[in-house]
């Protein structure tokens, strides 16, 4: 098993409930899929040296963690509908270019800005967090933009140039 290049766990009966060490003998894997599963934390420090997409959307994760190792390869993160409120453990994801963190629990723009370290991160998909308000995409994307200025798609749409200039005037 581990040759395999891509391996997906999504929805097990009964529910994978947590990340171990038994993941990191998938030596070749490039996408791993854990998604519509009962994990509560990312434990294991993963050393998949090959890992490019990691999806664990849909679980019960409340924290990014353990991504030291797989943060010069990993492209793509799928972490939406969780329960995390902070944007922590992701700053050695230096390839990282799609995150995609909506539904959780993240509660300030300030969280938000924190992505800013990551300097591939090119298209965020992170609506329907507590920091939204009542406020539709159209108001928070100046705002994102200006704290996260390198994103060229925000929650499924270009970033025009009309909404960067509108970042650079926004007043918080």
């Amino acid at each position: 098993m581990d040759d395999t290049e891509v391996v997906k766990l999504i929805g097990q009966s009964p529910p994978i409930d947590r990340m171990d060490d038994s993941l990191n003998k998938l030596k070749s894997c490039r996408v791993l899929s854990l998604s519509s599963n009962c994990i509560i934390n990312m434990s294991v420090a993963l050393t998949l040296k090959n890992l490019e997409v990691l999806s664990l959307a849909r679980n019960q994760i409340k924290r990014i963690q353990g991504l030291d190792e797989v943060g010069t390869t990993l492209k793509e993160l799928w972490i939406s509908y969780n329960y995390i409120e902070k944007l922590e453990g992701l700053q050695s994801c230096v390839k990282l270019t799609n995150l995609y963190i909506t539904h959780n629990r993240i509660k300030s723009l300030d969280e938000v800005a924190k992505l800013s370290q990551l300097p591939s991160l090119k298209d965020l998909l992170i609506f329907d967090n507590p920091f939204y308000g009542d406020r539709d995409k159209e108001t928070m994307k100046p705002l994102i933009i200006k704290r996260v200025p390198g994103i060229e798609i925000l929650d499924g749409q270009v970033v025009t140039e009309a909404i960067k200039a509108q970042a650079l005037e926004t007043q918080d």
